[in-house]
């Protein structure tokens, strides 16, 4: 039995930001990962650049997770803290013209390797793949055989449902569910959507990027971009309204509208579209008068043929094209996940109420947010916030 001051499971954003809370109060954390490397599902994120935060007024930040248990999380470390935070790390930062903030390389791996330098006095072991408790103690299975160990404080950190092949795989959920740990069903959050497309969509325009449009769902709008997929969209604008639009076909069918030529009004288009249209095809008709052609003129043929046969519903149709949505795409496909530990199951500092100094952070809690800097940014502050607690339990002060 090996006894140590701070677990922490989980070698992702969340649990590396609690074990620098840990190591910033004076103690030396042993981090566990079951994967062979830490970070691994931050790495993957940050291929195609690494958004850390988004840059815009504290309440719109806020807003964005739907969540007011965050709120005092966020503050202690919101988009000014993030950009600081990755600035001490020797990554200078630039906000794009979305306001998503990115580190100057672009790159996860730079930040990772001084990040885990300034994690001096911290112990990293992989291949560690926690299975549980026995009794008092934490157990693992691991290259050398079963292993348990005895921590003053415990902070789990081991993520969602969403990228399983990466970790987060959601294997903890039974062994909370042992100890009675109230909890939320995961469900895919910043996805795409299955449509049941025609075969000469599927075939034709497979990978086509529908830019320039806004997405509408009741209240909800989005402006912005998507790709056609062989299964459906996916995509910036599609993953901003994935939320409502998944909360919607839980209760039945779901069709969301799409303007085409959001900058163009009605009665600008029907006037082009009343243009004598000659000898022209449909299509030349489409493309000279108002600029759909391409994806956008296949779009209008799959979902409203019966629109194209005059210039008010060619119009309207351009406006507001339904497109009918069938199905979220699988949790393990998706950005994110929604769902995990309720927060009736945790206190102010995240550690569980049935659980004393076992506490919970990242997206082992149920919240969700959309893409473009509110994840990581959230990650960290829980990260951060449960393992300064933590420590205060271990060593509280006068």
């Amino acid at each position: 039995m090996e006894e140590v001051d701070a677990a922490v499971i989980g070698a992702g954003p969340a649990g590396l930001a609690a074990a620098e809370a840990l190591v910033e109060a004076g103690l030396r954390p042993l981090i566990l990962d079951a994967m062979p490397t830490p970070a691994r599902k931050f790495l993957m994120a940050g291929k195609s650049g690494l958004n850390l935060t988004k840059d815009e007024p504290f309440e719109e930040f806020v807003a964005a997770f739907r969540c007011p248990q965050l709120r005092p999380m966020l503050e202690a470390f919101g988009p000014r803290e993030a950009v600081e935070w990755a600035e001490g790390l020797g990554q200078s930062c630039f906000t794009g013209s979305s306001g998503r903030v990115f580190p100057q390389s672009m790159k996860a791996s730079p930040l990772l390797r001084q990040w885990l330098a300034r994690l001096e006095g911290a112990e990293l072991r992989t291949r560690w793949r926690w299975t549980g408790w026995a009794g008092d103690a934490l157990a693992f299975d691991t290259p050398g055989g079963r292993r348990t160990i005895r921590p003053r404080a415990t902070i789990l950190a081991l993520g969602g449902a969403s990228w399983p092949r990466l970790g987060s795989d959601a294997a903890w959920v039974p062994r909370l569910e042992e100890r009675g740990i109230a909890l939320a069903p995961f469900r895919p959050a910043n996805m795409g959507f299955d449509v049941d497309w025609s075969e000469h969509m599927r075939e034709r325009f497979a990978g086509a990027p529908v830019k320039g449009v806004t997405l509408c769902l009741g209240e909800h709008e989005v402006r912005g971009e998507f790709v056609v997929t062989r299964t459906g969209v996916e995509g910036s604008a599609v993953y901003a309204i994935s939320a409502p639009l998944r909360d919607a076909l839980e209760t039945g069918p779901a069709t969301l509208r799409i303007d085409l030529a959001p900058d163009r009004g009605l009665d600008q288009l029907i006037d082009r579209l009343m243009r004598p249209k000659g000898k022209r095809s449909l299509a030349n008709h489409l493309r000279r008068t108002v600029g759909i052609e391409g994806v956008k003129a296949a779009l209008l043929r799959e979902c409203a043929p019966e629109a194209l046969g005059g210039p008010v519903p060619t119009a309207e149709a351009i406006k507001a094209l339904p497109l009918p949505v069938a199905r979220p795409r699988p949790i393990a496909e998706a950005i994110s996940s929604a769902g995990g530990v309720a927060w009736e199951a945790v206190d102010s500092s995240l550690m569980l109420r049935d659980l004393p100094s076992t506490f919970i952070a990242g997206e082992m809690l149920d919240w969700e947010a959309p893409t473009g800097g509110y994840l990581l940014t959230a990650c960290i502050a829980t990260g951060r916030w449960a393992g300064a607690r933590a420590a205060a339990r271990i060593r509280p002060g006068p």
